[in-house]
């Protein structure tokens, strides 16, 4: 897979830990995150219970298209009314800022956009409402809220991210990765699950919470493609080194270690940089704004899918169960391929294109 840029690994992290409304919209971005956090094929086919090649396919596909891939589109019908250039001519007037074109407006409405189209001098554009919304959305154009956005300002922006293709690609049975998860507050969440027609299941609203959060510090080794952590009060660099340490002690042998982790200040202080030295650990840093290209990340949507969301747990001592229980279900199930298999022949395999590696930019051919 090609690497992300930083818009891209934001939105597909957005999705990941958020959640997203489409079921193969989310898996998609999970395939794609944890691809580009240097997880394996197989490991990401366990992951979101996929077969191997449907795998390949959306990460040949987002080399492709981008994550246009996320939305796959199937369309028929009878032949439209507008020509080819009418349909690119309608798709320009829409994404114009209307004040260009003459109109008193910030933004179109499908009716006002309907209007502007009906006048325009020399071109007639036979269309309705709903014809107009559909075309829209089958190029790509959808309404949405104006954002913002921002580049990794990291100088070693690309030195890091190739240290950490580097280390996955060299030495996958010694990298282990670390991340805060949450926080996690006591609240009904909302989530989905099966019930009777019209009879969703319902959770109390709450607005006085006096549990106050908690942190998931979790770790993930990638060659044993294990997860484990804890839960904390606050994120700092005491948790932070207890959790490092944790990582150590899961490699007794004194052999050299790599941990990747983001940027935050509690992962990069003196005394934790002086423990690492000591203790033969090499922490590779995430750039700034890229917290994508940690391995962990894509492991945590399922975590917020499984234990959190969907969920009414009175107190913290019962949450924290509940995920040290998912924590050694998913760990005991992660390598069950016979069992894993006969879900897989169940999900629909999907046509793909030929692409490159995960991260790495195509290779230059011999002079």
């Amino acid at each position: 897979m090609r690497r992300l840029t930083d818009q891209e690994g934001q939105k597909l992290q957005q999705i990941v830990r958020r959640g997203s409304t489409s079921s193969v919209r989310f898996r998609r971005a999970m395939m794609l995150l944890a691809s580009a956090g240097g997880n394996r094929v197989p490991v990401i086919a366990r992951l979101v219970q996929a077969d191997e090649d449907t795998v390949r396919d959306v990460i040949h596909r987002f080399n492709e298209i981008g994550l246009a891939c996320l939305d796959p589109r199937w369309a028929g019908g009878r032949p439209r009314l507008l020509s080819p250039d009418d349909e690119d001519f309608v798709v320009q007037t829409a994404t114009a800022r209307p004040t260009r074109l003459g109109q008193p407006f910030t933004r179109w409405s499908i009716r006002k956009l309907l209007a502007h189209l009906r006048n325009v001098h020399g071109r007639v554009i036979r269309i309705g409402r709903e014809a107009l919304r559909r075309l829209l959305a089958r190029r790509g154009v959808t309404f949405q809220r104006t954002k913002t956005w921002k580049e990794s300002p990291d100088p070693e922006r690309e030195a890091k991210l190739d240290r950490i293709e580097e280390v996955l690609d060299c030495f996958p049975d010694r990298v282990f990765a670390f991340d805060e998860f949450g926080p996690l507050g006591i609240r009904p969440t909302g989530g989905a699950g099966w019930a009777p027609a019209s009879h969703p299941e319902r959770h109390p609203a709450t607005y006085r919470r006096t549990h106050g959060v908690r942190y998931f510090h979790g770790c993930y080794s990638v060659g044993d493609d294990t997860l484990w952590g804890v839960n904390r009060r606050k994120k700092g660099a005491a948790n932070t080194l207890a959790a490092l340490r944790s990582v150590r002690a899961a490699r007794p042998d004194g052999a050299p270690i790599y941990v990747i982790l983001d940027n935050l200040s509690a992962h990069k202080g003196e005394t934790i940089r002086r423990w690492a030295k000591k203790n033969r650990v090499e922490l590779c840093f995430t750039p700034t704004y890229a917290s994508w290209a940690n391995p962990i990340e894509a492991h945590f949507g399922p975590l917020r899918q499984f234990t959190i969301a969907n969920s009414h747990h009175p107190n913290h001592t019962v949450q924290t169960r509940g995920l040290r229980a998912y924590l050694r279900w998913r760990n005991a199930n992660a390598r069950h391929r016979d069992v894993l298999a006969a879900e897989r022949k169940e999900r629909t395999r999907i046509r793909s294109e030929k692409g490159i590696r995960w991260g790495g930019r195509p290779l230059k051919t011999a002079a």
